[in-house]
């Protein structure tokens, strides 16, 4: 797994809480990768987050979701879940002290689904990026084809954004992204028909090209990478681009 940037671990006090909480609550595989990488984005999908018991407590309130017999919750219940994880999307990924496994709440569909877990030594062994690539499969019924990042949430994140103006003359941005590929070769490279990513450590960050808008080119970097990332910049200047907010 590619890690953009140098993760920001737990403080111990959220070491000394989590060890002071249930933990039987949450995966073991969930528990180990907070510890290792911290809380961030996984292939850009993804949010790992601290447990968080308070965000679902006023949605048993909302009707969001419909409540039959084949329901892991009640809607009363929902008040009760500790989320974990959250999508882009809204999606909300918790846990529930009278649900084995997970619950997947929906942020677009109807139903709350319980997503069981491996027993406690193969959810070890996997790990919980393989349990999320799991859950990635079963509610969107495809894999992901790129290869594996994980985004740290640092707190020292900057970024800027450029847009290459269409018009003849102008490239196109899988041409842009072909040529800085050439110039710069990337540590790690993700592409498919709507963005680009090129990935570099020394930039502790990506440029993201949104092939589906035909112009927008992000940048995001660490603070200490200030100086990497005005060459970047100088650079996608040269080439056509032009800095917007």
């Amino acid at each position: 797994m590619y890690i953009v940037s140098e993760p920001k671990r737990l403080s111990e006090h959220h070491r000394q809480q989590l060890e002071a909480e249930n933990t039987v609550l949450y995966p073991p595989a969930y528990l180990q990768f907070l510890q290792q990488y911290g809380e961030g984005t996984y292939r850009g999908w993804m949010n790992v987050q601290l447990p968080d018991p308070e965000v679902l407590r006023p949605f048993a309130e909302y009707g969001l979701w419909e409540h039959d017999e084949d329901s892991p919750i009640t809607e009363q219940q929902i008040g009760e879940c500790t989320a974990i994880g959250s999508t882009v999307d809204g999606d909300f990924l918790a846990v529930h002290p009278r649900v084995n496994g997970l619950l997947w709440l929906p942020r677009h569909a109807e139903q709350i689904q319980a997503i069981p877990l491996p027993a406690v030594e193969e959810e070890e062994a996997v790990g919980y990026a393989l349990i999320l690539d799991g859950i990635y499969r079963r509610m969107y019924g495809r894999s992901q084809e790129e290869s594996v990042y994980y985004e740290p949430w640092t707190g020292t994140r900057e970024h800027f954004f450029l847009r290459m103006p269409p018009g003849a003359g102008r490239l196109a941005l899988t041409e842009l992204a072909d040529l800085y590929r050439a110039d710069h070769p990337p540590d790690l490279f993700i592409a498919n028909p709507y963005v680009c990513y090129l990935f570099y450590r020394e930039l502790g960050g990506y440029i993201r090209l949104n092939l589906a808008g035909g112009q927008e080119v992000a940048v995001f970097y660490e603070q200490a990478a200030g100086q990497v990332s005005a060459r970047m910049k100088e650079w996608l200047l040269s080439m056509g681009c032009e800095l917007y907010a």
